[in-house]
């Protein structure tokens, strides 16, 4: 049987307008680009987007029960159009918190990529040991855990921290999703997680405040005490206040951590955009704020391929 053809950018069936087969798209969802425009920046041969998702189908895939949102179908079809669209080779597909701790959908992608696509997945606290060897064999590389309140519910500490100890004897790191105000608190918890640690988003720093003020600084810090937390310097369209295209205002945030730390850095797309209130972004001009963040060639190669396959492809 032949591989499915993606759906690239403008085809018919490209925007999805609802969630399919129980479920209905929110109301104020605002579905990802139709129509991203070709980004002048050409990614390096290898480039790796290293942080996106898939949504169903929620006919194939239901969403989950205890889910905070219902999102428009993003599946995996589409994702690899927008990936050759772009000018990237690999996907790194990080569980969605609409699907919970169901898997099923990451995983259906993860095994039709050819590959090309490595997972974080999420799982509760009673995970077996076959369930987990299971998502290592599909291609998943580590767990994500959420601490944005308005996501999800509070998992005490102590159930991620064991979670994070029984990954970690398959190589797997841990992926923490938190913002800026909150980092205080959790600091001594995230340095105390026994495996590698990326963080999403730079931590969601306040871009209103100075890039070597405390609160940015807390975060630095951290990066440079423990050689093991990398950062991903993705979503400058939830950071933003000077808005889109550009995105100006996010730049010395995520240029000071790609210089300062070149070998523990990522980037992704965050397609399709989960929960974007102000606008949706147009995934071309994310693409081309890469050369912002990153401005020389050995950066863009560190940042969208060595780091990525050493972390992701190195088994």
């Amino acid at each position: 049987m032949s591989a499915p053809q993606p759906i690239r950018p403008g085809d018919p069936a490209w925007p999805s307008s609802a969630a399919s087969g129980p479920f209905t798209m929110d109301r104020d969802w605002l579905p990802f680009h139709p129509a991203p425009r070709r980004p002048r920046f050409v990614p390096p041969k290898g480039s790796v987007d290293a942080h996106c998702h898939v949504f169903g189908p929620g006919a194939q895939f239901p969403y989950a029960p205890e889910r905070r949102y219902t999102p428009c179908d993003a599946p995996k079809t589409k994702l690899w159009g927008l990936r050759d669209y772009l000018g990237f080779e690999r996907n790194v597909i990080v569980q969605a918190t609409c699907h919970g701790s169901d898997n099923r959908a990451l995983v259906d992608a993860l095994r039709a990529s050819d590959g090309r696509a490595r997972g974080v997945a999420a799982v509760a606290a009673g995970v077996t040991d076959r369930e987990l060897a299971a998502l290592d064999a599909a291609g998943v590389r580590g767990v994500r855990f959420n601490f944005v309140k308005r996501l999800v519910d509070t998992t005490p500490r102590e159930v991620l921290l064991e979670i994070a100890r029984r990954g970690a004897p398959l190589g797997w790191h841990v992926v923490i999703y938190f913002e800026a105000a909150e980092l205080p608190e959790l600091y001594t918890f995230f340095a105390s997680l026994p495996t590698t640690v990326v963080v999403d988003h730079m931590g969601r720093p306040d871009v209103t405040k100075s890039v070597d003020g405390p609160e940015f600084e807390l975060f630095v810090r951290l990066m440079r005490e423990h050689p093991d937390i990398w950062s991903k310097v993705s979503c400058p369209d939830r950071l933003s206040k000077s808005g889109a295209p550009e995105y100006d205002d996010v730049v010395p945030f995520a240029r000071r951590i790609v210089e300062t730390f070149p070998d523990r850095v990522l980037w992704g797309t965050d397609w399709p955009h989960p929960n974007m209130k102000s606008h949706m972004p147009d995934d071309g001009a994310l693409v081309d704020f890469i050369p912002k963040v990153a401005t020389t060639a050995a950066l863009q190669h560190r940042l969208l391929i060595d780091n990525p396959m050493r972390l992701y492809w190195s088994r």
